[in-house]
């Protein structure tokens, strides 16, 4: 099933959760919710899930009106973080409670609700333990029940809120291939919301990029991380390098460092940014033979060893920045590297920003701006 959300917005008091929210989700899509907290991931979440109503807007699920009707009537399947078992009931009993609270006209037969249970333990791979109770079961099985018991009720689609976040790293990395898995042999629309953007870009088909109550950008894990919309986007999606420069007379200089650009407007002098990831940068012991490559010398302020790879902070000698870079180990053997020692940094893959300055209100806009390296 679709979801569809339509210019919707969400106030408490004087706090906007949701700011004109637009989004489409494809029927069978496993999709994440992506953002720091307060973004308003988790108000999206409980709107289209129905047990809150936005001020504005609309929710359709296959293009039919849902925004006013009841949660019970949307046939969602809602997992929290903290897995919201009911302590007193085995397991068994957890997971058919849905079942057994319908009406006497839609609730199936004892039989019939045996026969799910048992189906459902198997395909969260909890043979066996139907008679256990939850403080008995550790906190990715308990995980998996919560998930057991929303799939109970046969719904339209999942949604899960931060599903993984209680749990440690060995734990979260099994449920994700697991929940993959699942989505792989059930085809129901999942969205979650998860501020891990590790968890996100391994597990979603599509990644919706969430920043103070507004989509910063949707695409597939690819997309977002290779093409971010924003300096917001790129620096939320993993580790990242800043290099404030300006343009001028239609080139980019950084330092020493100069690019030229597509900037139609050459008169025109504003800041500019670089951004470029740690494991784009180029080190080497000498400066390039091609001198349209452009480098910058760097002093070795710290080596940290990290299995397979090697982080090395770097300070620029033209403009004292301060950035990164990451490297196989065998090319840090290779190198032959050391603390304080002087190295050539090459520029790649660097994504560019104009800082624009508004005069009505101070937060500046940033244009994309293309380079010629």
């Amino acid at each position: 099933m679709s979801i569809e959300v339509e210019n919707i917005s969400k106030s408490y008091k004087s706090f906007t959760a949701l700011k004109n929210v637009s989004l489409q989700i494809p029927e069978g899509e496993l999709v994440a919710l992506l953002g720091p907290s307060g973004s308003g991931k988790t108000t999206l979440l409980r709107l289209i899930a129905g047990l809150e109503q936005p001020e504005e807007g609309r929710i359709l699920f296959n293009g039919e009106d849902n925004t006013n009707r009841d949660v019970r009537e949307r046939r969602v399947g809602f997992v929290f973080q903290h897995y919201a078992l009911f302590r007193h009931m085995n397991i068994f009993d957890n997971i058919a409670f849905g079942l057994t609270v319908r009406t006497r006209k839609t609730r199936p037969s004892k039989e019939e609700i045996k026969e799910k249970v048992h189906s459902l333990l198997k395909l969260v791979q909890l043979e066996g333990l139907a008679h256990r109770y939850p403080s008995q079961l550790s906190g990715g099985q308990r995980q998996r029940v919560a998930l057991a018991r929303a799939l109970a009720v046969e719904p339209k689609f999942l949604l899960l809120d931060e599903p993984f976040g209680a749990l440690d790293t060995k734990v979260r990395q099994e449920l994700r291939r697991w929940l993959r898995h699942l989505h792989g042999k059930l085809g129901l629309t999942i969205l979650f919301v998860t501020h891990d953007q590790e968890e996100a870009m391994e597990l979603a088909d599509q990644v919706v990029v969430m920043n103070e109550g507004r989509v910063e950008q949707v695409g597939s894990p690819e997309e977002i991380y290779h093409h971010p919309a924003n300096p917001f986007v790129y620096s939320f999606l993993g580790r990242v390098n800043l290099f404030r420069g300006r343009v001028h007379n239609g080139k980019i200089k950084l330092g020493e460092a100069e690019f030229e650009t597509e900037w139609e407007n050459k008169a025109v002098e504003l800041p500019a940014v670089g951004y470029m990831r740690p494991h784009d940068v180029e080190v080497s012991l000498h400066a390039p033979l091609d001198t349209a490559i452009q480098s910058v010398q760097a002093q070795i302020s710290r080596i940290s060893l990290l299995g397979p790879i090697v982080r090395l902070d770097l300070k620029r000698l033209d403009t004292n920045e301060v950035f990164e870079a990451e490297m196989s180990r065998q090319r840090f053997l290779e190198l032959a590297l050391v603390e304080q020692g002087i190295v050539h940094v090459t520029f790649n893959n660097l994504s560019f920003y104009v800082e624009e300055q508004p005069s009505v209100t101070p937060a500046p806009t940033f244009i994309p701006l293309q380079v010629s390296v």
